[in-house]
């Protein structure tokens, strides 16, 4: 079964029940010819238990392989059941068959994850020998924290009682690992802050067994934008992805120990307002063109129809409509300026925007201009020959009952 998410990425959905616990995958093929996999393992309520799987790492163009987290109805941050890590055992296999099937090595992968998923990626990415391990706000002493802040996770990985030989066993997988330094060459890209309510328990006492290796690498994020643990991976998500596109691409950047996030949400923006605003393409103090013809509102022929005005100081009135531009109309040096579309007007309302243009490309305020055309004649007032010399007058007065004339002061009929 495939699913196309709205990035156009071909997804294709899978179950590998080839080992003790069925494994429920997503997959999506390469781009470009990439030879490269990204793992990426679930946080705690990840829709679906699928970790970044909302169309985020879609431009990528590495293979991504996203493993479920449920087994058996529940989280078990794809480490055990009970204490059977036949969970663990099925979702390695799972990893292996994809990684030998596209001809790769554990050089060629990426695990990627955050919080549970942070977890999940450090744990089998040091277990295992993977080359490039990626995570976000991890829980390192996992017994104690699924007993105590998640007690349904809890008794679902530990068993119903929680018993404290079990949190022991737990508590012990990754800094046991830390402490063996497994897979010494392994890239490590761990993000944290201070603001995270776990880094106290969960992240800052380990970071000594962390800074033995070699390629270690930790993003500290001090930003006044993260106020919990949830909120430390959406801030740095940018950051995050940068180093995903450099790493599927196969370079592995060396960052160090890393402080950040120094915003100032509430900095006085004043003196970079006001030079902007004198600056600024659009001059309050740059005049706006005056149009004369044709007059606002005013019932026009579709042919004929004439925009005149002034505009001092300005070279050039540039006229749009509908965000269409029609014409730029030069400006005499008397400040004149007139331009004739030259063509036939579609019949109904229209509004013209118009704006004055100086010789160094200030622009005025906006001018709209609007008007009807219409398909039947306008009449104008005229004068037509009469019979044997006479002076005949013929012309239209809308909405008057009678039309009056006078010559010299004198009334007419």
């Amino acid at each position: 079964m495939s699913k196309t998410p709205a990035k156009g990425r071909q997804v294709i959905q899978g179950i590998d029940a080839s080992g003790g616990y069925p494994v429920e995958y997503r997959f999506s093929h390469a781009r470009s010819g990439n030879r490269h996999l990204m793992v990426v393992f679930a946080n705690l309520f990840a829709p679906d238990d699928y970790g970044w799987a909302t169309g985020i790492l879609d431009n990528l163009r590495s293979n991504i392989l996203w493993i479920r987290d449920r087994f058996e109805g529940r989280n078990t941050y794809y480490l055990c059941k009970d204490m059977d890590f036949a969970v663990e055992s099925s979702v390695i296999g799972l990893i292996s068959k994809v990684m030998n099937s596209l001809g790769l090595t554990p050089g060629d992968v990426t695990l990627w994850g955050s919080s549970k998923g942070g977890t999940a990626a450090l744990y089998f990415g040091l277990r295992y020998g993977f080359r490039n391990i990626v995570a976000s706000v991890p829980q390192l002493r996992v017994g104690t924290f699924v007993r105590d802040v998640y007690p349904d996770v809890g008794r679902h990985m530990l068993g119903e009682a929680m018993p404290d030989d079990n949190v022991r066993v737990l508590d012990a997988i990754m800094p046991g690992l830390l402490e063996s330094g497994a897979n010494p060459d392994a890239h490590i890209y761990v993000v944290s802050s201070p603001q995270d309510e776990q880094y106290g328990s969960q992240v800052e006492p380990f970071l000594g067994l962390l800074q033995r290796y070699r390629n270690f690498n930790f993003i500290f994020s001090e930003s006044p934008f993260i106020s919990d643990h949830g909120k430390v991976t959406q801030r740095n998500t940018p950051p995050l992805l940068g180093i995903a596109y450099l790493l599927v691409e196969g370079i592995a950047p060396r960052i160090g120990l890393t402080r950040h996030g120094y915003e100032e949400p509430d900095a006085d923006r004043s003196p970079i307002d006001a030079f902007l605003k004198s600056t600024s393409v659009v001059q309050d103090s740059f005049a706006p063109p005056v149009v004369t013809v044709p007059a606002e509102d005013g019932m026009l022929p579709s042919e004929g129809v004439r925009f005149e005005g002034r505009a001092p100081g300005a070279v050039r009135v540039s006229m749009w409509e509908n965000g269409r531009y029609l014409a730029s109309a030069p400006v005499a040096g008397d400040g004149s300026w007139g331009w004739d579309r030259g063509q036939a007007w579609s019949p109904g309302p229209h509004a013209v925007r118009l704006f004055s243009v100086d010789a160094s490309g200030y622009q005025s305020e906006r001018v709209d201009v609007r008007f009807t055309v219409t398909e039947y004649a306008v009449a104008q007032p005229g004068v037509q020959a009469g019979a044997a010399g006479s002076a005949g007058f013929a012309g239209a007065a809308e909405g008057a009952a009678h039309a009056g004339f006078r010559e010299n002061g004198s009334a007419g009929y």
